[in-house]
């Protein structure tokens, strides 16, 4: 009677081929996880920068505060959403130096991103042609630039928009 099956080195062939497949896979498998956790970033802060510049082309030398330009944005599971130097009185500033006025925070680490990794965007007086808003984008935390790793996109906010204030 001849018997059919595997052999025990053939078996153990097969389970060391699925160890190395899992060894590569597993860890870019978490750094998938931890870019698409940070990809709430970048729509949440675009959606900013275009409310501001129509505000900016309205208002000439003036930037609003996130209730002015009608910009609003709770925290997620992810990020703590915050308005920094909020402008007093009607929610209005001049276009000057370079002011911060959105950051995003993570909640939990993101890989090498470490808890509380900052992403910043501040708006400034267009100084090339006079009017209109230069935004900068800025992101802190982790070692050698992690957290900016997950966000590639945020740091192309750094342009200059121009607004005419006619």
């Amino acid at each position: 009677m001849k018997k059919q099956g595997f052999t025990l080195i053939e078996l153990m062939v097969v389970v060391v081929i699925i160890g190395i497949l899992a060894a590569v896979a597993v860890p870019k498998l978490f750094g998938m996880i931890a870019k698409s956790k940070a990809s709430e970033v970048g729509p949440a802060a675009g959606t900013y920068v275009k409310l501001q510049d129509a505000y900016v082309s309205e208002a000439g030398e003036y930037y609003g505060s996130w209730k002015v330009i009608g910009y609003t944005m709770s925290s997620t599971t992810n990020f703590n959403f915050e308005e920094q130097n909020e402008p007093s009185n009607d929610g209005t500033a001049t276009l000057a130096d370079a002011t911060i006025t959105w950051q995003a925070s993570n909640v939990a680490a993101l890989n090498d991103c470490e808890k509380d990794g900052v992403w910043q965007l501040t708006v400034a007086s267009n100084t090339s042609s006079g009017t209109g808003v230069a935004y900068g984008a800025n992101v802190t935390g982790g070692a050698a630039g992690d957290c900016a790793i997950l966000t590639p996109s945020f740091g192309k906010l750094s342009a200059t928009a121009v607004a005419d204030a006619d």
